[in-house]
Parts: C-alpha cells; structure tokens; sequence
C-alpha cells in the first residue's frame, strides 16, 4: 500500500479584521455527567433570567421585540407538568439530559423544541467545561 503524506499551510495576518463569522462563535455546554447537550450561538450568561424560577430565557421564534437565538439541543422529552405559579397555573414540557436524566429546562407548548416562543433553561444545568459543577447548580437548596 503506497505512503500517504499530506502537508498543509495556515496563513494569517494580525493586520486582519475579524470576521462574520469568528465573531459569532457558537459556545457549547454539557450536562453535569459530562453529556454535550447544548450548542448557542449566545454565552447563556449574557441572556435574561425568568423571575419565577431563575431559568435562562432562549428565545427560540422571531418576533416583533426580538430575533430568535440559533441553538441545537441534545435531549429527550418528558411527560408535561402543571405547576401552580402566582396568579395561575403554568404547563411545562420539560426535556432531560439523555445520559443522566438530570432535568435541562422546559417549554410552554409540545415538543419539538423551538415550537414555544421561548425555551427556559433551569439554573445550574449546564456547564462550559465538561465533567465540571457549575457554580450555581446548589443555589437554592438550603432554602
């Protein structure tokens, strides 16, 4: 079987200006058990946080007030929930991590994801370092 030997170059210029696209790196997150689970094209810590749980708003469908973020989510659906809230009842369709089942985050409306005007992520999740805690998976346990 004949040798294969390839070479290649990489040419590069500090006097370059960034690009479209190395300006809109997309970040990766991972389940607590090390499962990739979330590819965003937004740091989550940038995004809001929903008052009534803490959940990380991804606004999932474009509207008057917003463009919709670009993610891909690696989970699986859970049967939905009713929870009670201030002033009302709020139905959930939650998705969970593959590997583990840790709990993820949720949506208004049936899966698939992206068919809510908004996916919320739970605090404490996800991580950007693969098999590390994140810092605020605990907040709220001794309460």
């Amino acid at each position: 079987m004949p040798k294969v030997v390839s070479r290649s170059a990489v040419s590069s210029s500090t006097d370059a200006q960034p690009t479209a696209s190395s300006a809109a790196a997309l970040r990766v997150y991972y389940c607590i058990c090390g499962e990739f689970i979330l590819v965003i094209d937004k740091s989550l810590a940038t995004l809001p946080r929903r008052k009534s749980d803490n959940a990380i708003i991804v606004r999932s469908q474009d509207s008057d007030s917003g463009k919709a973020r670009v993610f891909k989510l690696n989970a699986v659906t859970e049967e939905p929930i009713l929870l009670e809230r201030q002033g009302g009842h709020e139905r959930q369709y939650r998705f969970h991590c593959p590997r583990c089942s840790l709990k993820i985050g949720y949506q208004s409306s049936p899966p698939p994801v992206k068919s809510a005007p908004f996916f919320y992520i739970f605090a404490g999740a996800l991580t950007q370092m693969q098999g590390q805690v994140p810092t605020d998976a605990f907040d709220g346990e001794n309460d």
